[in-house]
C-alpha cells in the first residue's frame, strides 16, 4: 500500500513538474531577449538593472522600423493579391468581406487561334441574381458591360467598392450604352498570372517604385528609361520619349500633374500581357459582351461586306475604343458599336485636339493593305482589353 502511495506522489510531482516547465517555456515566448539569451547559452542569472536594460534597447529598436516594413509588406501583398482598396480607408463594420482573387492560368490551347466567327452571333445573358448576395430583386441589379456579373448598388458599397462619388456614376451610365464595369473588369491587374505578378512586381521593386502611390512625369519617365534598359540594354530613344510622355498625359485626363496608382497599374499589366502572350491567347481573354461589340465594329467599317477592312480603318476602330464617357452628356452612345469619322465637335476631338488620338485621315498605302476578321480583333485586342476600367485614362495609347 505504501509503495502504491508513493507511486502515486511521484506521478502528481511529475505531473507538477511538467506543469511548472510548461509555464515556464510559456513565459520564455513572451519575452524575446530572454529567449534569445536562452538560445544562445548564455547565463540566466542576471540582475534587475540587466533586465531594464534590455527591455528599453528592444523598445527602442523595436516599433519604428516594423511598423513601416509591416506596412510595405502589407502593400507588396495587396499588390500580389489583386485587391485595389485599402483595408484601412474605410470601417469595416458592416461590411462584407471581399472575395478572395484567384489568378488565372495558362492552358497548353491558349496560344492556338481561337474560333471566333464573325457571321455567327453570340446571345448576351446576364446573371439573375447580384454576384455578391445572391438575391434577385429585378430591375434594381446593375449589369457589367463586360462580363456576365449583375450588382446591387447596396451590396456594392457594403462590400467598399462603391464610393459615395462612383455611386452616381453607376447608377447612371450601368443601364446606357456605355456601361460600367464590376470590380474584376475594372481591374486589368486581376488578369496577369501568378508567374506574370511575380515578373511585375520584380520589375517595380528593381525600379525602386513604392505600391500604391502617385507618379509624376518624372517618375514616369525614369521609370520607362530603366525597363528600357533592362530589356534592350540601350537607352531610350528620344522619339521613344515623346510617346512615354504622351501616354503619361493620355494616363492624366484631368491634368492633375501626377497619375493614380491603379491607372498606373492596369497600364503596366495591360503593357506585360502584350509582352509575354501572343495575339491569340489574349482573344481567348474576351468576353462574349467584347465579342459582339467588336464584330458591330468591324460590320460598321465593312461597308461593301465583302469580309474586309482598310488599315486606315482599322486604325480608326482602334482610337474609338477610348471614347470615354462624358458625365454632362449621359445621353450620348459613345459605344464601340458607333465607330466611324469623329467630328471636330465631339467629345473625343474637343477635349484632347492636339493628342493623339485624333483620328488621322487614312493614307493610300493604309487603304491598300486589306485586314479580314481575325486580323482585325488581332491588331485591336489589346486596346479592347485597355478599355474595360471605369476610369477616365487611356490605359493603353495607340498611336498616331
Amino acid at each position: 500500500m505504501g509503495v502504491l502511495m508513493s507511486r502515486r506522489q511521484t506521478v502528481e510531482r511529475v505531473q507538477k513538474v511538467s506543469l511548472a516547465v510548461s509555464a515556464f517555456k510559456d513565459g520564455l515566448r513572451e519575452q524575446p531577449s530572454t529567449r534569445r539569451r536562452t538560445e544562445a547559452g548564455t547565463s540566466r542569472q542576471g540582475t534587475l538593472e540587466q533586465e531594464v536594460q534590455e527591455g528599453e534597447e528592444d523598445a527602442s529598436a523595436g516599433p519604428s522600423q516594423p511598423e513601416e516594413s509591416s506596412a510595405s509588406k502589407a502593400a507588396w501583398e495587396r499588390l500580389r493579391d489583386g485587391r485595389g482598396v485599402e483595408p484601412e480607408e474605410f470601417d469595416r463594420a458592416n461590411r462584407f468581406t471581399p472575395p478572395a482573387f484567384i489568378r488565372p492560368k495558362r492552358e497548353l490551347h491558349d496560344d492556338e487561334p481561337p474560333d471566333i466567327s464573325l457571321e455567327q452571333r453570340e446571345q448576351i445573358l446576364n446573371d439573375e441574381m447580384c454576384e455578391i448576395c445572391e438575391v434577385w430583386t429585378a430591375e434594381s441589379l446593375f449589369p457589367c458591360r463586360i462580363c456576365h456579373r449583375v450588382y446591387h448598388d447596396g451590396c456594392l458599397r457594403r462590400m467598399g467598392y462603391l464610393q459615395k462619388d462612383s455611386a452616381v456614376e453607376v447608377t447612371e451610365t450601368a443601364h446606357t450604352e456605355t456601361g460600367w464595369s464590376c470590380y474584376y473588369c475594372d481591374n486589368l491587374n486581376l488578369l496577369l498570372t501568378e508567374e506574370e505578378m511575380y515578373s511585375l512586381m520584380e520589375t517595380l521593386r528593381n525600379c525602386k517604385i513604392i505600391p500604391e502611390t502617385c507618379l509624376t512625369l518624372d517618375d514616369f519617365l525614369h521609370y520607362k528609361h530603366l525597363v528600357h534598359k533592362q530589356q534592350f540594354e540601350r537607352p531610350m530613344a528620344e522619339a521613344q520619349e515623346e510617346q512615354a510622355a504622351l501616354q503619361f498625359n493620355a494616363l492624366d485626363p484631368d491634368k492633375k500633374g501626377h497619375i493614380e496608382w491603379q491607372d498606373f497599374l492596369s497600364h503596366e499589366s495591360i503593357q506585360l500581357l502584350q509582352k509575354l502572350r501572343p495575339q491569340n491567347a489574349l482573344m481567348r481573354l474576351l468576353t462574349p459582351k467584347e465579342r459582339e461589340r467588336a464584330r458591330a465594329a468591324f460590320l460598321a467599317l465593312d461597308q461593301d461586306s465583302d469580309g474586309f477592312i482598310g488599315e486606315g480603318e482599322c486604325r480608326q476602330a482602334r482610337h474609338t475604343w477610348f471614347r470615354k464617357h462624358q458625365k454632362e452628356m449621359l445621353s450620348c452612345n459613345v459605344s464601340i458599336s458607333h465607330v466611324g469619322p469623329i467630328s471636330e465637335g465631339s467629345p473625343a476631338s474637343s477635349k484632347n485636339s492636339k493628342s493623339p488620338e485624333k483620328i488621322l485621315p487614312a493614307t493610300k498605302q493604309e487603304e491598300a493593305r486589306s485586314i479580314d476578321w481575325p486580323g482585325f480583333l488581332q491588331e485591336n485586342v489589346a486596346y479592347i482589353l485597355a478599355a474595360r476600367p471605369n476610369s477616365a485614362a487611356l490605359h493603353l495609347q495607340p498611336p498616331a
